[in-house]
């Protein structure tokens, strides 16, 4: 069932799920986006770690 669907009733327990789902989702983008973001700003810069030494 989604929410898009005419059958859909927004009881506390969706409303929880949607809301933690949603916090969950928002985190993991953010994250990802500030890891992308930084590792295209250190290729550019030339900040690349070395792999142990070799």
């Amino acid at each position: 069932m989604f929410p898009f669907v005419f059958e859909w009733v927004w009881d506390m327990s969706h409303m929880v799920f949607m809301g933690g789902l949603w916090y969950a989702l928002t985190i993991m983008g953010l994250g990802l986006t500030y890891c992308i973001i930084k590792a295209l700003i250190d290729t550019r810069q030339k900040k690349g770690g070395t792999h142990g030494g070799h």
